[in-house]
């Protein structure tokens, strides 16, 4: 198990990701030169790369841009935030420079008697809370309002004290009379009352809404049990403005500092770690470690390597870590496996960036050597259908009738997971009569099969079946009658649930409804329901045509044959001259067509 190095810049632009997200530019030396925020990480960065800049600023960054970082988030306001922390702590040489916290604006829980919540743009250290920053003023505004009229929290500017509560040194405000205010000045709120209160506003400003509207809940239970109704209504009405509040941000929090936050995303032969520092609230650092696995490592195994190779430097700072499993690690630091809240979100944007940069690599694999991919692919396929080779050469087929008329069926062959046309094959089901199925699926895979075996042609791997037990069954009858049963895999898979069906099982095996292995038999189940109602459509509507010109006394099926293949359409022979149709059929047959289509 190894740390591999990083893709060229070239390749790396192929395959970044299309989701919302900041990048940083590194030069040559490893030095950061420019952060920027997408909404699209790929288009935005190729446009360095592909335009001519009138700015000088812009050409002189595009030449020395030797390898790119990028964090991928979920929303563009993430990346507003972020963009503006990373700018803050590496100061890059191509940005505008950033040398405070007054570029935002700050929620400031103040420390003091009856402690009022409002706004601010400078943070500073003096014991108050903060929570921010916001993208905007009028987020923060809308954020206090709710606030004030859900939790009653005081807005005046009174600097209070135990002994002169209640005195006439201070006037109650507006809030007092319109009811947002219960009259903190006056003595009238109790401290601890107050408190629970703030605790609740703590709760949502931290992003934690549900313990506070499992408490309003009950309270409004409670009142309704009482027939206060009105008033269990107000809390209802709190309860659902909770419900739309949607503001936090995950990207910066000021609650949480130290912090080493770290996810893996497993492909087939590599596994892919995201390492997050988290940092006085911010994220102030990122990066991806490539592991090749040898011995197919599990998880635990993989995340603890990676915490140990990067202890010395990415987290020398941190005294906590935010991980997807307990590691029970003896190096000090406190573990988290969080199930809610900030730090689930931290966890899940690692999670975000370890799966962009594996679905990356595996594009770029594509790109280099589609060999590779092909065999990833299949060794999925062998491993989720429990064959006994790699299935190379596979072959589906599927039945096409209306009501038993025109029945027909077809043969789709792809090779290494690919579909391979040329050796798709019709079959004009020849000994079945009337809408029977599995009479149909058991003469077509015979006729096929026995055609392989007699020009000694190499059978497929994995046979499958459009259908249930019952084509599957009529197909084995037929692989039992040319004794190549034992020589070939063959399965059935049930368009209602999806279910794979394996000869002389009970029980159906269920797919996940995303993996490549199910994602390639739909294919094949497609590819061969669309080839197959081709051929139907084409057969009847050629005995359509032929039916036409069967009501011409005198004129057999072999001069309808010709003249078909010849001219294709009734339309087209309706327009020919008797010495057109002479030259094909003869002067007497040629009379009755033109007789027939006069009269």
């Amino acid at each position: 198990m190894a740390a591999e190095n990083k893709i060229d810049l070239k390749d790396q632009i192929k395959v970044l990701p299309q989701t919302p997200g900041v990048y940083q530019f590194y030069s040559i030396d490893q030095k950061i030169l420019y952060v920027g925020k997408a909404i699209n990480l790929k288009k935005r960065v190729s446009s360095y790369f592909k335009n001519q800049f009138d700015n000088r600023k812009t050409r002189l960054l595009s030449s020395k841009i030797h390898s790119i970082k990028t964090i991928s988030l979920n929303t563009e306001m993430d990346a507003f935030l972020l963009e503006n922390s990373l700018i803050k702590k590496h100061q890059p040489k191509y940005n505008i420079q950033l040398k405070d916290d007054k570029t935002y604006p700050w929620i400031c829980i103040k420390k003091e008697l009856y402690p009022r919540v409002f706004y601010t743009r400078k943070k500073e250290n003096n014991g108050a809370k903060y929570f921010g920053p916001y993208s905007s003023v009028k987020l923060v505004n809308s954020l206090i309002e709710m606030i004030k009229e859900n939790f009653e929290i005081r807005s005046c500017d009174h600097i209070l004290s135990e002994e002169k509560l209640g005195s006439d040194e201070f006037q109650t405000a507006v809030d007092f009379y319109i009811g947002n205010c219960k009259g903190c000045c006056q003595g009238k709120v109790s401290i601890e009352k107050y408190n629970k209160r703030l605790l609740q506003v703590k709760q949502v400003l931290n992003g934690n809404t549900y313990e506070v509207i499992k408490q309003f809940k009950s309270k409004m239970l409670s009142l309704s049990e009482t027939y206060q109704y009105e008033e269990a209504n107000a809390i209802k009405k709190k309860i659902q403005n909770l419900k739309n509040f949607q503001a936090k941000t995950a990207v910066v929090d000021t609650n949480i500092h130290g912090f080493g936050v770290l996810n893996i995303d497993d492909g087939i032969t590599h596994s892919f770690v995201n390492c997050l520092k988290v940092m006085n609230g911010s994220i102030v650092q990122s990066k991806t470690v490539q592991i090749k696995k040898k011995f197919d490592e599990d998880s635990v195994t993989i995340l603890s390597f990676v915490v140990a190779d990067n202890l010395a430097e990415f987290f020398s700072e941190v005294h906590s870590l935010i991980l997807p499993q307990k590691l029970s690690l003896s190096t000090g630091h406190n573990e988290y496996v969080p199930s809610r809240g900030d730090k689930k979100k931290l966890l899940m944007i690692s999670k975000k960036n370890a799966m962009v940069k594996r679905q990356g690599f595996e594009k770029l694999e594509i790109i280099k050597n589609p060999e590779l991919t092909s065999l990833r692919l299949l060794t999925t396929i062998k491993n989720d259908l429990r064959l006994k080779e790699l299935p190379h050469h596979m072959e589906c087929f599927d039945n096409s009738n209306i009501q038993g008329e025109f029945p027909v069926a077809a043969c789709v062959v792809f090779k290494d997971a690919k579909p391979n046309k040329k050796e798709y094959r019709h079959f004009n089901i020849k000994t079945v009569e009337g809408p029977d199925d599995f009479a149909s699926m058991e003469e077509v895979v015979f006729r096929r099969y026995k055609r392989l075996s007699e020009e000694n042609k190499q059978l497929p791997q994995l046979i499958i079946i459009d259908g249930g037990k019952g084509q599957l069954s009529s197909a084995l009858k037929s692989l039992k009658k040319l004794d190549i049963h034992n020589e070939v895999a063959i399965i059935g898979i049930a368009k209602k649930l999806e279910e794979i069906y394996y000869p002389g099982d009970m029980y159906p095996l269920y797919l996940d409804k995303k993996s490549e292995t199910l994602k390639v038999i739909q294919l094949m189940r497609n590819e061969a329901h669309r080839f197959g109602i081709t051929h139907h459509r084409n057969k009847r509507s050629k005995s359509l045509i032929k039916s036409e010109l069967q009501q011409i006394v005198g004129l057999g099926p072999k001069s309808i044959d010709l003249l078909l293949k010849k001219h294709k359409s009734v339309n087209n022979i309706k327009k020919l001259n008797k010495e057109d149709l002479s030259i094909l059929i003869g002067n007497h047959k040629a009379d009755l067509i033109i007789k027939y289509f006069l009269t």
